[in-house]
């Protein structure tokens, strides 16, 4: 068995996928309408499903907007250069939440950003402590 991919449904899926295509670089994997139900499937990442596990935006026509609850929390993605990636999502226009930083408790670097609807994004900087897996 493996993670094949997370769902997250967005309001403007161009923008999403521009967000998560230009700013942070995965690529779009493909994209399909479901014109009977109203909606649109489509599949980013950094490598192919078949190697990775992806992330699928789905967007439900005529939904602009969704409350994130309180049980969401975030996607983790490992990143060379905290500090770097950062710099680059603010000039790419995307919303740092949390600067590249060591952790309260402890010394892995990590740092928070949004996706275009509010969709928490963590990276964590490779090499910087041992285990580390949630918030800060």
């Amino acid at each position: 068995m493996r993670i094949l991919h997370t769902m997250l449904r967005v309001g403007d899926l161009e923008k999403s996928i521009d967000f998560y295509t230009r700013v942070l670089g995965m690529k779009l994997l493909r994209r399909k309408d479901y014109p009977d139900g109203k909606f649109t499937l489509a599949f980013i990442g950094y490598d192919t499903e078949d190697k990775s596990a992806v992330i699928e935006l789905t967007h439900n026509w005529g939904v602009d907007r969704y409350e994130l609850g309180t049980a969401y929390g975030h996607i983790a993605i490992e990143v060379d250069d905290a500090y770097r990636v950062c710099e680059a999502v603010k000039a790419g226009g995307g919303k740092v939440t949390r600067e590249a930083g060591p952790m309260k408790h402890g010394s892995t670097v990590i740092a928070f950003v949004e996706d275009p609807d509010g969709y928490k994004i963590e990276f964590i900087q490779k090499g910087t402590a041992g285990w580390h897996r949630g918030g800060d």
